[in-house]
């Protein structure tokens, strides 16, 4: 099948499935004699894969464990039960982070007439330095990335 059919039967967009494909989460498709990826029910098969695991919210490093854990028969379950541990334990850490992100913003809310004037508690408090002793950290965005089972990173984040 080729690659519009791969998309629709595995419910992964075509760019999708081309990023993985360049980031090796799936294999080199191979070809038609006029170019075209061609795909079989296996490639299928580990999409839908992939995509069920993104739906979770693993990331590409934890799918990786995932597939290897997936076509590894020799496997034991207490590895994969770790790996969604870990998952889940990363997720609550997140959802803390935002619930707290969320109390900031309410109170800062609170605390602003919203009126016509310039005066803005909001402003005023994002504009503050930081005074905490903790070392500054690089920032990927809203919540921190998550890493590997090992500790190492998943990809080099995007600092600013």
């Amino acid at each position: 099948m080729n690659i519009g059919e791969a998309s629709k039967a595995s419910k992964v967009s075509a760019k999708m499935i081309r990023y993985y494909e360049q980031i090796g989460l799936i294999p080199t498709a191979n070809r038609t004699d006029s170019g075209y990826r061609a795909y079989a029910k296996e490639d299928v098969h580990r999409l839908h894969f992939i995509r069920r695991a993104r739906d979770l919210g693993f990331s590409v490093a934890e799918i990786t464990d995932l597939l290897g854990l997936w076509n590894d028969k020799s496997r034991q379950s207490a590895d994969v039960k770790r790996l969604a541990q870990q998952h889940i334990a990363e997720l609550d850490r997140r959802i803390a982070s935002m619930l707290a992100m969320a109390e900031t913003l309410k109170a800062l809310i609170r605390c602003c007439v919203g009126d016509e004037r310039p005066d803005c508690p909001i402003l005023l408090t994002l504009e503050q330095p930081d005074t905490s002793d903790d070392p500054p950290e690089a920032r990927t965005g809203a919540v921190r990335r998550r890493t590997r089972a090992n500790g190492s990173l998943k990809k080099k984040p995007h600092t600013y």
